[in-house]
């Protein structure tokens, strides 16, 4: 993880089952005498990420429907934490984050850490009015705001407007072609971890998992569109869970006349995953 990732060490869940009570269910001993839970099951994740923010990010309201992807806090602390890599810490901060969500996660996160203004977009409205209800409850109403992208073939045409300007923009974007290759690769992933069953432990809703032609379309997709707001940005980024899709965006990004390209690697126990980043 991040040299300054505060997640580097094991949980202590007896600590965070009295930040939130409803951990405790999920608490138990294995086989090596060590307090654990059932990371297969999304209500015990949701529980300990819930947790986690209470403790270290002081958000005490964080409810969003079960059908929702539940965010793994460790590794998105670790992408804010490379953001701030990328700019100087001397200057307001203002961040474009796609594909908010129904958690806020990368806002919450940002603005509790370095106190970062954001602008959150999504393309389902209830995500937004979920998001909007956290950030209510926490009183970050002045510091986080949401737009709803209301065209599904855009990422940043009908979002940026002429007058604004960001830092930096962020993305976690869908994985998966279909529904039906999202359910092969959790199926795949619970026969490796060898877990009976075929509920994903981080659920996850239709937008959040799929793109019509996968990771690569959505790319692509959203590196043409930067081109666009070449002034309005300073960096543009993004996660890419498929380390083969790095060469292509950089031989699109130097064809749309790229200045900078950056790969960061982000390490998780044995999960390596990337952050591109690039600017005009």
């Amino acid at each position: 993880m991040h040299k300054n990732n505060i997640h580097n060490n094991k949980y202590d869940l007896e600590k965070l089952s009295v930040i939130n009570p409803l951990l405790k269910d999920s608490i138990f001993t294995n086989q090596y005498g060590n307090l654990t839970i059932d990371f297969a099951k999304p209500k015990a994740v949701k529980n300990l990420n819930y947790a986690l923010l209470k403790k270290h990010y002081n958000i005490n309201f964080w409810a969003f429907s079960d059908d929702n992807l539940c965010p793994p806090i460790p590794s998105r602390v670790d992408y804010i934490h490379y953001l701030a890599d990328l700019i100087p810490n001397t200057k307001k901060v203002t961040v474009l984050d796609i594909g908010t969500g129904a958690t806020c996660i990368y806002p919450l996160l940002g603005n509790a850490i370095y106190n970062w203004y954001f602008i959150g977009t999504d393309i389902d409205d209830k995500s937004i009015k979920n998001a909007q209800k956290i950030v209510n409850e926490n009183n970050l109403s002045d510091k986080i705001q949401f737009r709803l992208q209301t065209d599904g073939n855009n990422i940043l045409n009908g979002i940026v407007n002429p007058q604004d300007k960001f830092t930096v923009s962020m993305c976690n974007p869908p994985f998966y072609k279909s529904k039906e290759d999202a359910i092969k690769a959790n199926n795949r992933k619970q026969k490796n971890l060898k877990i009976n069953s075929t509920t994903r432990n981080f659920s996850g809703t239709a937008n959040e998992l799929w793109y019509k032609g996968g990771e690569k379309a959505f790319l692509h997709n959203y590196l043409y569109q930067s081109s666009q707001y070449k002034g309005q940005f300073e960096w543009f980024t993004s996660l890419v869970s498929k380390k083969e899709l790095i060469k292509s965006m950089k031989k699109s990004l130097t064809k749309l006349n790229v200045k900078q390209f950056k790969i960061i690697e982000m390490k998780q126990g044995n999960k390596i995953s990337h952050i591109i980043a690039w600017q005009f």
